[in-house]
Parts: C-alpha cells; sequence; structure tokens
C-alpha cells in the first residue's frame, strides 16, 4: 500500500528521482537531498507506514538488519569518524515527513554537528526513577 500524496512513497516507488545507493524488493535507500554530514542517507520502506508503530515487526526488525549492514559500508568507503542512525515518531520527536525512514548519518570531527542530535538530561529523584521503572517494565 502506498499513499498517493506522500512524496517519500513516491522517492521509493521510483516516481521521483532519487540518488538510489541501495534497493530491494521492500527498501530503497537514498541520499539525503538536504544532508547533516556527506554521505546522509535515509532508509525507507517501499509500502507506507506513518511511522515505526505501524510497521509489521518483521519489516522493522529488516530494517534495522540493512542499516546496520549500511552503517558497515558507509564507514569503510566514507571513512566516517563515527555513524548515527536516527529514527523519529512523531512531530514532538522531530519527524517532518510521515512515511517510516531511518537516517544513516556518517559523523567526521568537526563536521559542524558536534552540539546535534544532543539532549539535556535530566535530574530524576530516586522516587521518580521508580515509578517510571515500575510503569515501563514487563
Amino acid at each position: 500500500m502506498t499513499d498517493t500524496n506522500c512524496i517519500f512513497c513516491k522517492i521509493s516507488g521510483g516516481e521521483i528521482p532519487s540518488k538510489t545507493i541501495y534497493e530491494d524488493d521492500e527498501f530503497r535507500v537514498i541520499l539525503d537531498i538536504s544532508p547533516a554530514t556527506k554521505g546522509h542517507a535515509l532508509i525507507l520502506p517501499k509500502e507506507h507506514y506513518a511511522n515505526i508503530f505501524e510497521m509489521p515487526e518483521q519489516l522493522a526488525g529488516k530494517a534495522m538488519i540493512l542499516a546496520k549492514k549500511l552503517a558497515k559500508h558507509m564507514t569503510n568507503v566514507l571513512k566516517c569518524d563515527g555513524l548515527n542512525i536516527v529514527q523519529n515518531n512523531g512531530e514532538m520527536a522531530g519527524q517532518t515527513v510521515f512515511h517510516f525512514h531511518m537516517h544513516l548519518i556518517p559523523r567526521y570531527k568537526q563536521d559542524g554537528n558536534e552540539e546535534k542530535l544532543c539532549w539535556n538530561h535530566l535530574e530524576l529523584s530516586q522516587e521518580e526513577l521508580d515509578d517510571v521503572f515500575e510503569k515501563l517494565r514487563q
């Protein structure tokens, strides 16, 4: 299933040209046209899922396996100093295109993004930590 109004559906389906660095039956991986760093790529499933919550578990697992494979390849080829794998779900988490996608962002010393992909750390009391723990443990 695709969404005819979704730009990533159009890209993953080949309707809009892209710099495709990998493709199989389920995914297309493209270079980001507005990259954070040299080599920034996006893993796009060919089927439309707004976020990870809508994806079948098996496909989500395949996306991570593909991310690992590409991260290794990109690190070897681009000689980057590190690599971020980022996947946002929802507007508050930074998602701007509501078609599941995973960012592969090669990191280089002094790439200008040293302060990016960070957040402020909270100082929680032991009671607050215990409360969250009790709510989340299964």
